[in-house]
């Protein structure tokens, strides 16, 4: 078990995220589950608590009924190498969710995420504070993140 592991609470569905985020990422994997028992607040059978493995992150989901909601205040970050990889994580995570703003998606069980190419934090790391400012001012003009128009907004008039 990691040190830290993000877990996230869900109201039903659980079993069926698991299964979509592990079908996206590489090198992920089920790694346990317990199912509500008989006389518990939610029906037998049910997911209650379980973890999983994504590219190498442990998670954990608790199906732990109506009375908590997942919000943008926690986020799963993608660093991403180059904008093939972008779009592929974009496109699937957001398939029946929402796009939002600056990186920034929510997925069809309501969980945020950022999909992020490692360019742009390589360019927000600049100690130009004008070319820094340039592609903040760029990235906030687009929902899913474009390499291509962030690298020129960094170049411009260079």
């Amino acid at each position: 078990m990691s040190k830290i592991t993000p877990r996230l609470w869900f109201n039903g569905r659980a079993e069926e995220a698991i299964d979509f985020y592990t079908g996206i990422f590489k090198n992920s994997k089920k790694l346990t589950i317990a199912y509500y028992g008989k006389g518990m607040h939610l029906p037998e059978g049910e997911v209650l608590v379980a973890t999983f493995e994504l590219d190498g992150q442990e998670i954990m989901i608790l199906n732990g009924g109506p009375h908590q909601k997942l919000t943008p205040a926690f986020s799963l970050s993608v660093s991403c190498e180059d904008q093939a990889e972008v779009d592929y994580f974009w496109d699937k995570l957001v398939e029946g969710g929402k796009e939002v703003q600056c990186a920034w998606l929510k997925d069809k069980f309501c969980v945020s995420w950022q999909i992020v190419p490692k360019l742009m934090v390589q360019l927000m790391h600049d100690p130009d504070k004008i070319k820094v400012a340039r592609v903040m001012q760029a990235m906030m003009q687009m929902v899913k993140l474009d390499c291509e128009k962030l690298q020129a907004a960094y170049d411009w008039c260079d």
